[in-house]
């Protein structure tokens, strides 16, 4: 069994070096063709960024949902957009020398929609319960119905990501782009991340067997950070290039993506999956609490500080703790299964 898991471990490790290189691949050409076709740099981050970098967190829905395990791709959603929203913008801030720049577009457009699309996923779960009860109290089935309901919500998105880019025009003419190599490299780049995904779902899983660990918070913890260091690396790189907004952009629209089509992606594909409401209120509630956080340190003076920084770090840092303390035993009283 040791030696089992010691080879798993390097799995992970392994899995999560290729889903890390793969999203590189997948970002660079998503950056390149959106600037080829000259979108705004809003919509780049927002969309055609976002949805590149959230990827890996779609396949770990589809993955683990096909494999009769949707808490560990749905925990996954929802502890990746909890390190979204905490974690990347505080280390893009301490990675450049100068504040992140934000702007009344992002924090009143993107932040307020990044709040919207969390309560409806919050909402389609309660229907499940209501609806489709499961055996257990507070548990119910998403169906294929009901995931349509966030995917409305996807589709206005992109309708008004639309309108804002009907009314761009680029200041300069894109430069020369092969379009044809950087659609191949995206392609590739997806079927990479792919693989190293099934790989890590299925090491995450034969851990969680082994440590009798609940799947929702595996996929919370160890797979949340694995499939959100890409989008590390796009913000840091976009910060660093002084494309500040861009950076903040990408992590509202891909956990806007992971919110509204990655979970309901998942139950088209497997079909129907229970979802535990009493385990999963208590880690949107955390969720809704850091939006909320980085909303208001990113209002105060449209820009994030380097002590806004560390106090969105030190935040993360006690969400873990608590998850760690609820899955020890340590704290006991709030997540029902831990």
């Amino acid at each position: 069994m040791a030696a089992n898991l010691l080879v798993e471990g390097v799995v992970i490790v392994a899995a999560t070096a290729a889903i890390w290189k793969g999203s590189d691949w997948l970002e660079a050409s998503s950056e390149r063709l959106a600037t080829h076709y000259g979108l705004p740099q809003v919509v780049q981050g927002a969309v055609v960024v976002a949805v590149g970098s959230s990827f890996p967190e779609l396949a770990s829905v589809v993955v683990a949902a096909l494999g009769g395990s949707l808490a560990l791709g749905v925990g996954a959603i929802v502890g990746s957009a909890i390190f979204n929203v905490l974690v990347i913008p505080a280390v893009a801030g301490i990675a450049t020398d100068e504040h992140v720049e934000s702007n009344r577009t992002l924090v009143y457009k993107e932040a307020q929609f990044y709040m919207l699309a969390v309560s409806v996923l919050l909402v389609t779960f309660a229907l499940a319960v209501i609806y489709y009860p499961g055996d257990a109290t507070l548990t119910g089935t998403v169906t294929r119905p009901l995931a349509f309901v966030p995917l409305a919500l996807y589709g206005l998105y992109v309708f008004i990501q639309y309108q804002d880019t009907t009314d761009h025009r680029p200041a300069d003419d894109p430069d020369e782009i092969a379009v044809g190599r950087q659609w191949a490299l995206l392609v590739a780049a997806l079927a990479v991340i792919l693989v190293a995904v099934e790989r890590l779902v299925h090491a995450l899983r034969l851990f969680g067997e082994a440590f009798a660990v609940p799947e929702f918070l595996l996929g919370v913890t160890v797979l949340a950070a694995a499939t959100s260091l890409p989008d590390t690396l796009v913000s840091v790189r976009a910060a660093r290039a002084d494309r500040a907004v861009a950076s903040l952009a990408n992590v509202l629209g891909s956990n806007t993506f992971d919110l509204l089509v990655a979970v309901p992606v998942g139950v088209l594909i497997a079909g129907p999956e229970l979802v535990d409401f009493a385990m999963a209120v208590p880690m949107f509630a955390v969720l809704t609490g850091a939006t909320v956080l980085l909303f208001t340190v990113l209002r105060t003076d449209l820009e994030l500080s380097d002590r806004e920084a560390y106090l969105l770090v030190a935040t993360y840092v006690g969400f873990l703790a608590w998850v760690v303390a609820e899955t020890a035993g340590v704290v006991t009283g709030v997540l029902p299964s831990a």
